[in-house]
C-alpha cells in the first residue's frame, strides 16, 4: 500500500526545480520591445515553462509566487499536466501541502478553489454541501492521487472539524495501491527503452530517490514515480487509468494512455 509519506515525497520532486527565487524566469518584456523572432511560438498562450514553474513554487515559495503574480496575475489560475494527465492547479499545489497563505493569495488573484481547497481551509459547511449534493464525491482523489482526507489533515487545527466529518462519512481516504517489490525485483526494470522508426523516442526507467520505479522521457518532462499493480504492470502516480506494461522477459514495454499506445524495446 502506498503511504502518505511516499506520495508526499513523489510530489516534492515536482516542486524542487522551481522553488529557488534565483531560477530563470520568462519575461514578456524580453520580446515586446524586441524582434518578432523572440516571440514564443505559443504566444499569446502562457509560456509552458513559466506555468510549470509557477505551479511548482505554489507548493511553498510565497516570495516567488508574489513576484510572478505581480507581473502576470492570470497565473493564479495556472494548471499543468505533470505527465499522463496528472493535472495540478497552482491552488491545488498549495492545498495538498496545507499552505493556507499561498492559497489565500491565489484566491485573491482569481484562483478557483475546489473541494480539496475547502477541505484544507476547514470550510466544513462547504464540504458538507458538496457531499450532500454529490454523494460519493469524497472518494475522488486530487493531484498526484492525494485523497480528500489528506487535504483536510494538511489543514491542521483549522480543519479538524472537516477531518472528523470525513471520518464519519467514510471512504474519504482511499488512496492508490502499490504492491511491494524487493530491491532486486526493482532493478530488473531499470534501463533505456526506445520506440522504432527514424524519430525514435527514448524512455528511461530508474529507481527514484524514494525507492520507486520511475519513468522519464529522455528529452522532455520530469521523472514520474510508478505504482506497481502486479504482473509486470504499473500505473503512474496521479494517473490510475494509464498502464505501463512489460513483457515476461522485460525486454519490451507498452505504455497505454487513452488513445496513445507506445511500444518500446529495451536498448
Amino acid at each position: 500500500m502506498i503511504t502518505r509519506r511516499r506520495l508526499l515525497s513523489s510530489v516534492s520532486l515536482l516542486a524542487i526545480p522551481w522553488l529557488s527565487s534565483k531560477s530563470k524566469t520568462f519575461s514578456p518584456r524580453a520580446f515586446l520591445s524586441g524582434s518578432t523572432s523572440q516571440i514564443p511560438a505559443n504566444f499569446p498562450s502562457q509560456d509552458p515553462e513559466r506555468v510549470r514553474r509557477f505551479v511548482g513554487v505554489s507548493h511553498g515559495n510565497i516570495a516567488v509566487v508574489q513576484d510572478m503574480l505581480k507581473e502576470s496575475p492570470a497565473l493564479a489560475k495556472a494548471t499543468v499536466d505533470w505527465g499522463f494527465g496528472d493535472w495540478e492547479t497552482a491552488i491545488g499545489a498549495a492545498s495538498h501541502v496545507g499552505n493556507r497563505e499561498i492559497a489565500a493569495l491565489l484566491i485573491d488573484h482569481g484562483a478557483r478553489p475546489d473541494l480539496f481547497t475547502f477541505a484544507m481551509l476547514g470550510q466544513l459547511e462547504v464540504v458538507k454541501a458538496y457531499i450532500d449534493l454529490s454523494p460519493g464525491i469524497q472518494r475522488i482523489r486530487g493531484p498526484h492521487g492525494f485523497t480528500l482526507m489528506h487535504h483536510a489533515k494538511q489543514g491542521g487545527k483549522g480543519s479538524e472539524a472537516v477531518v472528523a466529518y470525513l471520518e464519519k462519512v467514510g471512504d474519504a481516504d482511499i488512496g492508490p495501491v502499490s504492491l511491494r517489490m524487493t530491491d532486486e525485483e526493482k532493478q530488473r526494470f531499470v534501463g533505456i527503452f526506445t520506440s522504432d522508426g527514424e524519430e525514435a523516442v527514448r524512455f528511461e526507467f530508474s529507481i527514484s530517490q524514494f525507492s520507486n520505479i520511475a519513468i522519464k522521457r529522455e528529452t522532455y518532462g520530469i521523472s514520474r514515480d510508478l505504482n506497481y499493480i502486479g504482473n509486470n504492470e504499473f500505473a503512474p502516480i496521479g494517473a490510475d487509468a494509464v498502464r505501463v506494461r512489460f513483457n515476461a522477459g522485460l525486454t519490451e514495454c507498452t505504455i497505454v494512455d487513452g488513445p496513445m499506445k507506445v511500444a518500446l524495446s529495451r536498448v
